[in-house]
């Protein structure tokens, strides 16, 4: 879904009260936690965090799931362990009302992102 925000907290306050919200704010905690040094913004009417790089991940709430945005995931995962079980696309890691994310792995895959970022690694498309 597309947000008609300014701000990250404009588009935190349109997210409707449901299991859309939950996920992405659990998502969000994970990774200010890993990355601390990120900066939060708006960029492609999505959540995004980057720094003065580019952005590293970008979040967003859609109909049917939400979506946390990289730019290659097998770059990141070479061997998908960590993205088991996921529903993801190249860049694009898909959480339906199904998933919990506390039983994934998603908070190794956003610190190894962060990590290989930090390093100087290309995770890009």
């Amino acid at each position: 879904m597309l947000y008609d925000a300014t701000t990250p907290e404009d588009y935190l306050e349109q997210l409707d009260d449901d299991w859309r919200r939950e996920t992405l704010l659990g998502l969000r905690r994970l990774i200010k936690q890993k990355g601390p040094s990120l900066i939060e913004r708006l960029n492609y009417k999505m959540l995004a965090y980057g720094d003065s790089r580019g952005n590293v991940f970008h979040l967003n709430a859609q109909k049917h799931y939400v979506s946390l945005y990289v730019g290659n995931a097998s770059k990141i995962d070479p061997g998908g362990e960590l993205l088991r079980g996921l529903n993801t696309g190249k860049g694009c890691i898909r959480f339906t009302k199904s998933v919990d994310v506390s039983k994934t792995l998603i908070d190794a895959f956003i610190e190894r992102a962060i990590v290989r970022r930090e390093e100087g690694e290309d995770i890009g498309c």
